[in-house]
């Protein structure tokens, strides 16, 4: 099957109830964006555990991370977009850093400069979204320091679409981004523990404990020595015969893949703060210190208006 018309019919299967019986059995996952086939909603819990402390208020919040673990069926937020059903990008490997896939042997499949390619694929892609959250974060105030539309009691569609709040799309941009970065810890091998003799079903890990220097604003050109991702595809033993597959690396919920589940949340987390730190960071340079403090306050407070002054 071509890349094309690959699906993570996980995503789909939590979504639509009357898919799930017949493909939640094949289905691949990715840390989960809500609390159902395996998955405990981990793209909210991580946003949540980093950005809390951050300041960033409940209902700002729960349009952020989503509201699985929150209330009924939940929301996917700005955050899970990428997950749900019909936003179009369930098969878009770079918003999910899959496919950065190599082994060190002649007849692999795949060269190490395309598993490079993907992989700076998907950290383009972050940064793509980065951009455009802070490009939109002027809108949420004006250079006479009065509030754009910044409220979010009606809710994000994270659509895509111009009718949203101009906040909900800082949030969908940012969130989109967040997605990407915290896929990374878990679809790659950064955390995984050594192996004395890797195979291509149980590939060497780098054993990092810290986020990816570089997934961080210097953005060196040099993907890290060993780096990989698992290719991804649905059936992955017929698109990915042969490769190191999305199966053998991920660690998307407690049961899968070859452990490193709570260090790839913690790690995923860790990114996720420093990636809302350098966003801060870029508001204050892009926008002064006066209307880039007046902006980062707007993007985290649920009432700016009373709020922000």
């Amino acid at each position: 099957m071509s890349k094309s018309i690959r699906s993570r019919f996980l995503a789909v299967a939590a979504a639509a109830a009357t898919l799930a019986a017949a493909l939640a059995p094949q289905a691949a996952q990715a840390f989960g964006t809500v609390r159902k086939l395996g998955q405990n909603a981990e793209h909210e819990r991580i946003t949540r555990r980093a950005l809390e402390p951050a300041g960033f208020e409940r209902l700002t919040l729960n349009q952020l991370a989503g509201t699985s673990l929150m209330v009924g069926a939940g929301t996917f937020g700005a955050v899970g977009a990428p997950d749900r059903p019909f936003r179009g990008l369930i098969s878009v490997t770079e918003a999910h850093c899959d496919d950065g896939d190599w082994f060190d042997a002649r007849d692999y499949d795949q060269s190490r400069a395309q598993a490079d390619q993907a992989l700076r694929a998907c950290r383009a892609l972050m940064y793509r979204n980065l951009d455009e959250a802070l490009r939109r974060a002027g809108d949420l105030v004006r250079p006479d320091l009065s509030l754009g539309d910044v409220s979010v009691e009606s809710g994000c569609k994270f659509d895509e679409s111009d009718k949203d709040t101009a906040k909900c799309r800082v949030l969908e941009y940012f969130g989109l981004a967040l997605h990407a970065a915290q896929d990374f810890y878990s679809h790659t091998n950064w955390v995984d523990a050594p192996r004395a003799a890797p195979t291509i079903k149980d590939p060497q890990g780098l054993n990092r404990d810290a986020p990816a220097e570089w997934l961080g604003p210097a953005q060196p050109d040099e993907v890290p020595a060993g780096l990989i991702s698992g290719c991804y595809g649905f059936p992955e033993w017929a698109s990915c015969g042969g490769r190191i597959k999305h199966d053998y690396l991920n660690k998307d919920t407690v049961h899968t893949g070859r452990g490193g589940y709570e260090k790839a949340m913690a790690v995923a987390a860790a990114d996720t703060r420093a990636k809302w730190e350098q966003l801060s960071e870029r508001v204050l340079a892009r926008y002064g210190q006066a209307r880039g403090g007046k902006i980062l306050c707007a993007i985290k407070a649920d009432d700016p208006r009373r709020t922000c002054g």
